[in-house]
């Protein structure tokens, strides 16, 4: 039985494109952009802003360094929050009846930076979920085991009772590991599919 449900932010809810970061700073740093690609990674500096070990100026010097290009603070900070495109809105669509139905919940790998961002740019969203667990705040990234233990103990609900949506095959594999129930999805459709599994699996005497 499925008690509550845990999604991943990016690529689930909220459609993320990396693209659109590296034109942006290619573009204002005048370089080619498959110069960023080839030398950009999800490398020490990204993961620990991701724990709030490092600010973004921090971490920023250091992608000056790993991709030679230099450019005034407030370019790397536009072209940073360029990641988020939209809400999938077949999935917006779904949220207030699936949260209706059990509680909903998020836990997404993310920086301070983006977490302002998306916090104030996709509210009417965001409202359906009961609380969302932010890496940069708890101290704790997917996909290492103590993350999803700290998350389903705070949820309240046992690990098997959880469901966890994410389109990352890393963190799928650390959620089975921690005793979820999950789901990896690759596009919006595959995220209403699950949506639309679960409305039709709830438990009536689940209220929030």
């Amino acid at each position: 039985m499925i008690r509550a449900l845990l999604l991943d932010l990016g690529n689930v809810v909220l459609e993320i494109d990396f693209h659109r970061v590296f034109d942006y700073w290619a573009s204002h740093a005048k370089v080619e952009v498959d110069r960023l690609y080839d030398r950009w990674s999800l490398d020490d500096p990204y993961k620990r802003q991701e724990v709030g070990e490092i600010d973004f100026a921090t971490y920023i010097h250091s992608l000056e360094q790993k991709l030679a290009i230099n450019l005034p603070m407030e370019h790397w900070l536009t072209g940073w929050n360029k990641l988020f495109v939209a809400v999938y809105p077949e999935v917006h669509d779904r949220l207030p009846r699936v949260a209706d139905s059990l509680p909903v919940f998020a836990f997404t790998n993310t920086n301070p930076v983006h977490h302002r961002y998306w916090s104030q740019q996709f509210p009417e969203v965001l409202v359906h979920f009961r609380k969302i667990y932010v890496s940069s705040e708890i101290g704790l990234r997917k996909p290492d085991r103590e993350a999803y233990d700290f998350v389903a103990r705070d949820m309240g609900f046992a690990a098997e009772e959880i469901l966890f949506v994410d389109d990352s095959r890393d963190n799928i594999h650390g959620a089975k590991v921690a005793g979820m129930q999950t789901a990896r999805i690759k596009s919006e459709e595959d995220v209403v599919n699950v949506l639309d599994r679960v409305l039709g699996k709830c438990d009536p005497k689940i209220t929030r």
